[in-house]
């Protein structure tokens, strides 16, 4: 019996030397969900901001937020990956804000493109955002589920699938912008931009799971903020391709 139970420590050990955070999932969440918090009351901001500044100047002022937008990402990515959480944490929840700012033309794109399509439902556009996030947050309910609990052999298998995907994505994505360039905006059509978003959506849905798997065997205790930068952002884009196949499937697909 002492053999035995000396043999399942020394598993129980093995196990956990290959985490390096334990905690760090626990740690994060809170943190994912206050920023998706921010992020909604940015998509809020921008949508007052656009009723007094008119579309034109709202247009021009998205363009010009995207490049402290990066900027703030690097570095409170950078001050999250050091453990310099007190640094890290008001640069992360202005990110958040400003991410929500930015998404205010594609969450009114949907409204619009939606409404126009189901006339006789006035509340049919914010419907489907609401679905939309809906969506995300079933998504990380079930993630957080599951992906903790997969065994080492599913879980590098499904991030190395993913990893794979995203390059096959992104990959997708510059041949339609470059596309879009040389053909006033139009290369692929709507049928380009549903494969694109659909795609997208899944392979961010699989990201999902794999987040809870890879953040405690990546990101050490201290770096919660680190973790919680990487998960956020794995919503967001769900969110964000979940928009976009609504739009596709409405007949909306970036075709101007």
């Amino acid at each position: 019996m002492p053999a035995s139970s000396n043999f399942q420590e020394a598993i129980r050990e093995a196990q956990s030397s290959a985490l390096v955070g334990p905690n760090v999932v626990n740690k994060a969440l809170p943190y994912v969900g206050g920023g998706m918090v921010l992020t909604a009351a940015g998509v809020l901001g921008g949508m007052s901001t656009l009723s007094a500044m008119g579309i034109q100047a709202f247009q021009t002022l998205s363009l010009v937020a995207i490049i402290p937008w990066f900027i703030l990402f690097f570095v409170a990515q950078n001050a999250a990956k050091k453990g310099n959480n007190s640094t890290a944490l008001p640069l992360l929840a202005t990110f958040s804000l400003l991410t929500g700012f930015t998404l205010t033309g594609l969450v009114l794109q949907a409204v619009a493109v939606v409404g126009a399509a189901n006339p006789g439902n006035a509340l049919a556009g914010v419907t489907a955002v609401g679905s939309a996030a809906l969506a995300t947050g079933i998504t990380f309910v079930i993630a957080s589920v599951v992906g903790r609990r997969m065994s080492d052999s599913v879980g590098q298998a499904l991030t190395g699938v993913v990893g794979i995907g995203l390059i096959g994505l992104i990959i997708a994505m510059v041949v339609q912008v470059v596309g879009g360039l040389f053909t006033g905006g139009g290369f692929g059509g709507s049928g380009f931009e549903l494969l694109i978003a659909g795609f997208g959506t899944v392979l961010f849905v699989g990201m999902a799971f794999v987040d809870f798997y890879t953040m405690p065997r990546t990101y050490r205790d201290d770096q919660y903020l680190a973790g919680a930068l990487g998960m956020y952002l794995t919503y967001i884009n769900l969110f964000i391709f979940i928009l976009r196949l609504i739009i596709a499937l409405q007949g909306g697909g970036r075709r101007d």
